[in-house]
């Protein structure tokens, strides 16, 4: 397994009160990996703590490493920004900025100028085709936002994300605000994103997890009881707290 995230003795609390306890783990390259555990154990305390998205919450203290190709976003001389274009999140429900289909896939690029023009039009859509929207919406480029499904704001949230290249996806419950034909639609273009990008997403199901999941990482109070290739997690995991919790009992 190739590592493409290493996390060393990485440590989260908010008012002095642990959210997450020491935690090591290895995250493989362009794998779906899958954070599973009990409501509270830590799963998006961690997710989070992979783009720096705690630098917005004045309480949260953070120490230890995390390394993307053996670079430590959080090293001082590190930009948050940088972080953030290399490391993007899906949340739970999806948040269009307040502006045209277009100009959300447009806003990073323009952001970063990693495009104008009629480059700008034809990276808009090949974004739109990744995150499988083209077709539902290039004859309303212009409308807002606002005005798609739920399930079609997630997907745009998706290509906006993708347009400013980023090595590594976050998702957050992605699904969990979504009908289930959108649902599945997702699922499946994590699937095929895998090829091009490493995948870490929490999840509350555990049929999700053993659908996509490559990788699997079990939380229990803060910290990270267990973690492998989810074939073998998902079936005979090792630790009796990771069979408890697999089995219903926690």
């Amino acid at each position: 397994m190739e590592a493409h995230i290493k996390i060393r003795n990485l440590n989260v609390s908010y008012k002095k009160v642990s959210a997450l306890k020491d935690v090591n783990l290895d995250i493989p390259r362009k794998q779906i990996t899958a954070i599973i555990g009990p409501s509270g154990c830590g799963k998006s305390t961690l997710l989070k703590s992979l783009n720096r998205f705690h630098d917005l919450t004045d309480d949260a203290v953070v120490s230890g490493e995390v390394l993307l190709d053996d670079i430590d976003l959080y090293a001082p001389e590190v930009e948050v920004t940088e972080v953030r274009t290399k490391v993007g999140l899906i949340a739970q429900r999806p948040f269009p900025l307040p502006m045209s289909i277009y100009d959300n896939v447009a806003y990073g690029l323009r952001i970063h100028k990693l495009s104008r023009g009629r480059k700008m039009r034809k990276l808009v859509q090949h974004y739109l085709e990744i995150a499988g929207l083209w077709e539902e919406v290039k004859d309303r480029l212009h409308a807002p936002a606002r005005d798609l499904s739920i399930g079609q704001q997630q997907r745009l949230c998706l290509a906006r994300g993708l347009a400013v290249e980023p090595e590594v996806i976050l998702g957050d419950e992605p699904t969990s605000s979504l009908d289930p034909i959108s649902a599945k639609l997702i699922e499946s273009l994590l699937k095929k994103l895998k090829k091009q990008y490493t995948t870490v997403i929490v999840t509350h199901e555990l049929r999700q997890a053993r659908r996509l999941a490559d990788y699997a990482v079990f939380m229990y109070l803060g910290e990270v009881v267990e973690a492998g290739p989810a074939k073998r997690m998902l079936v005979s995991p090792k630790d009796k707290r990771t069979r408890a919790y697999l089995s219903g009992e926690i």
